[in-house]
């Protein structure tokens, strides 16, 4: 039996070349080409086993060529890859029938990992190219982290599928933005979107809002009012903060889950749910299971497919380019657009974003409408931030809600913010020197509140006796007994 064969096109010589001797280490034959009309003419004579393309190459955009492959050789797997790390990129990808996308620079396990699933996965049958509806300049999901390429890629997927979503993310990480492209990308996208929250419904009224009601059905119902359901007809219902959901509204909503249909506040008439619901929340639903607030059988009707956005906090490399992005859509009249400086740029990457990418989005709006300077510097940030902290809102001062290990977080990250690009910055005992921060003030409380009884002391901290004293003696720490 011979070895697959693995196509690749790309016009960097030196992806070719690491491409080629990893997957010939992993036993594959390799051909490799810097034109896509080189790789179509191996197509086209039935060469090869599985391709990966890049997009951008000098004669051919290697989207382009999926289709055509698709149409002569149903058969053959096509990856592409590509330094274009945007959302578009991945559902164009997707759609065009590309069985994965990779974004650059890529892991090479994860390569070999694509290309051993994209061998061993039956065909699936050729569907017309679904064209997009929106340019990707439009685009509001931005990012180029691996996180965000990992939100890319599932939402790419699910364009071509109708399941059932549920997003969960903190305040302002973009849950409704990501609602709005599986929506807009998705097979529904002829439809309409209908957004609905939750948290801003009174109680007594959201089963009217949801499903409707008729006349004469509660007192002020003086005529027949289609509710979100109906409105949503053909398209998407977007229900955010469903964990902000009362117990009764949760029990009809999951009976019009498991049947299909419902009726209006008032109405006799089943109606059928010709809607694909998006759900989101910032709680924690699974806690909210165990107190009795959410109904376990609803959860698992709405998590068909879970989305979890990450907070900015976790990608901070992302940072710049939104920062970037949100300064050139609020230019000035006069068409002028701010510009961070290294320092400004470095104290936004240290902040902790407990509003996420609404908070920096109102940042820049901010900056941009308060200080006429071209390039702002760190000042302009500091100043920014400790007003934001003065007036209540959490920030880089903390919160009575911020959490050991969140505070923890956002002291590392103003150290390492600091410190980068300096050459003396001891980068060799980095966790010694943390360790050692935290144990010294956390033992010399322990003593305190015993006052230096350090029998009573190492047991509070699960220590041994003897290596409580040790780390008194390394860490100079001093004993007071009977202090206070």
């Amino acid at each position: 039996m011979s070895l697959p064969t693995i196509l690749v096109a790309d016009d960097d010589r030196s992806i070719r070349t690491v491409l080629s001797q990893a997957l010939g280490r992993a036993g594959y034959q390799v051909r490799a080409t810097a034109q896509a009309s080189t790789l179509w003419q191996w197509v086209e004579e039935g060469e090869g086993d599985l391709v990966i393309t890049d997009v951008v190459m000098p004669d051919e955009n290697g989207l382009d060529l999926i289709p055509r492959i698709r149409r002569i050789r149903p058969d053959l797997r096509v990856v592409v890859m590509s330094a274009q790390s945007t959302l578009m990129t991945a559902v164009k990808a997707t759609q065009r029938g590309a069985f994965e996308y990779l974004p650059k620079p890529f892991d090479l396990k994860e390569v070999l990992a694509v290309v051993a699933r994209a061998l061993a996965t039956p065909a699936m049958p050729v569907q017309a190219a679904v064209v997009a509806p929106r340019p990707e300049e439009q685009m509001s999901l931005i990012g180029r982290s691996v996180v965000m390429q990992d939100i890319y890629r599932i939402i790419a997927r699910l364009t071509t599928s109708d399941l059932t979503v549920m997003i969960t993310g903190e305040s302002g990480t973009g849950k409704e933005l990501v609602a709005r492209a599986l929506h807009d990308y998705g097979p529904r996208r002829a439809g309409p979107f209908v957004a609905i929250n939750m948290a801003a419904i009174p109680r007594n009224l959201i089963e009217s809002e949801l499903f409707g009601h008729e006349r004469g059905a509660f007192t002020g119902a003086t005529s027949r009012v289609a509710g979100r359901f109906e409105q949503a007809a053909g398209g998407t219902l977007f229900l955010d903060e469903i964990g902000d959901m009362p117990p009764e509204a949760q029990t009809r909503l999951l009976r019009v889950l498991q049947d299909g249909a419902f009726t209006t506040v008032g109405g006799t008439v089943p109606i059928r749910a010709n809607v694909r619901i998006i759900a989101a929340t910032h709680r924690d639903l699974r806690q909210a299971i165990r107190e009795g607030t959410f109904r376990e059988d609803l959860y698992y009707r709405l998590n068909v497919v879970p989305m979890r956005l990450p907070p900015l906090r976790e990608r901070v490399e992302d940072i710049p380019l939104l920062a970037r992005h949100f300064l050139n859509e609020n230019a000035d009249d006069a068409g002028n657009v701010r510009v961070l400086d290294e320092e400004a740029m470095a104290r936004l990457q240290a902040y902790r974003w407990p509003g996420n990418v609404r908070e920096l989005e109102n940042l820049m709006r901010r900056i941009t409408a308060l200080h006429p300077q071209e390039s702002i510097g760190a000042d302009i940030i500091d100043a920014e931030l400790a007003e934001v902290s003065n007036t209540g809102v959490p920030g880089e001062g903390g919160s009575s809600t911020e959490t050991l290990a969140e505070a923890v977080e956002r002291h590392l990250r103003r150290f390492l913010a600091a410190g980068a690009g300096q050459d003396d910055m001891p980068m060799s005992d980095i966790y010694d020197k943390v360790i050692a921060e935290v144990e010294r003030p956390l033992i010399s409380m322990m003593l305190s509140a015993t006052r230096g009884n350090q029998i009573r002391a190492a047991a509070m901290l699960g220590l041994n006796r003897n290596t409580l004293r040790k780390k008194i003696r390394d860490l100079d720490i001093p004993v007071v007994r009977g202090g206070a």
